[in-house]
């Protein structure tokens, strides 16, 4: 009996590691880690930031504010061949030969936080950066913009900026926008968020079959014109007069 116990607990642990949360979640970690063990305390971490929006919420993984800027994290946790360009609407995972998936440009995907938080935050464009972060053991089979990294890679982009543009008494400000602005962490605010997701994502299918449906009924109508010979309806009205 208790071998039975022991085989379900590990089946269902084994679930849990697969499920997008989990992967989600220890990704986040790996970059929580990083932080504290190769960072500063020139660096503030604030981590899975929702914010109120337009249309609902955006939860941000990882903002990180510094004398050198303020940097808005997004984690990918992705195994694979990562295929992808800065301007690309989707990117690809790869996994093996025969099974390949499109995901959201992650930059694209980190725009409307950054631009959530520099609107925030009355701060221009140059003090707010998008930083991507991919763990997982995934491999970049095209260039990717410095901005776009791979495990600790992440670091060595936040320290390749040393440049001060931000003064303490800026840092502390906005550390005290962000915590007055962010929605209560917790279990409520992320099960909302993630309908929120949810309901985009099943506005965009929908939008997406429109769009194939209209053009199929482009096409058809393309092809029964061009099944119409010339004068073919003259000469029916002819018969008809």
């Amino acid at each position: 009996m208790i071998y039975v116990f022991v085989a379900g607990v590990i089946v269902i642990f084994g679930m849990i590691l697969q499920t997008p949360w989990f992967k989600g979640w220890f990704g986040e970690l790996q970059v929580n880690l990083a932080a504290r063990f190769f960072l500063n305390n020139d660096y503030h971490v604030v981590k899975n930031v929702t914010f109120p929006a337009e249309d609902g919420s955006t939860q941000i993984d990882h903002i990180i504010i510094s004398p050198f800027g303020v940097f808005v994290v997004e984690t990918k946790n992705m195994r694979g061949w990562i295929f992808g360009r800065e301007r690309d609407r989707y990117w690809t995972q790869k996994l093996h030969k025969n099974h390949s998936q499109k995901f959201q440009n992650p930059l694209r995907q980190n725009y409307k936080h950054t631009k959530t938080l520099t609107e925030l935050l009355g701060l221009p464009e140059t003090k707010v950066k998008s930083l991507v972060v991919f763990v997982g053991g995934s491999t970049f089979k095209t260039t990717m913009p410095e901005n776009v990294t791979k495990g600790f890679g992440y670091i060595r982009y936040l320290k390749g900026h040393n440049q001060r543009i931000l003064t303490e008494v800026e840092i502390e400000k906005i550390i005290k926008t962000i915590a007055q602005s962010r929605l209560a962490p917790g279990l409520k605010t992320h099960k909302a968020h993630v309908q929120h997701v949810k309901k985009i994502v099943a506005r965009k299918q929908i939008e997406k079959s429109r769009a194939a449906l209209e053009i199929r009924q482009n096409a058809d109508s393309n092809k029964l014109v061009d099944r119409i010979q010339p004068g073919e309806e003259g000469g029916h009205s002819g018969r008809g007069s």
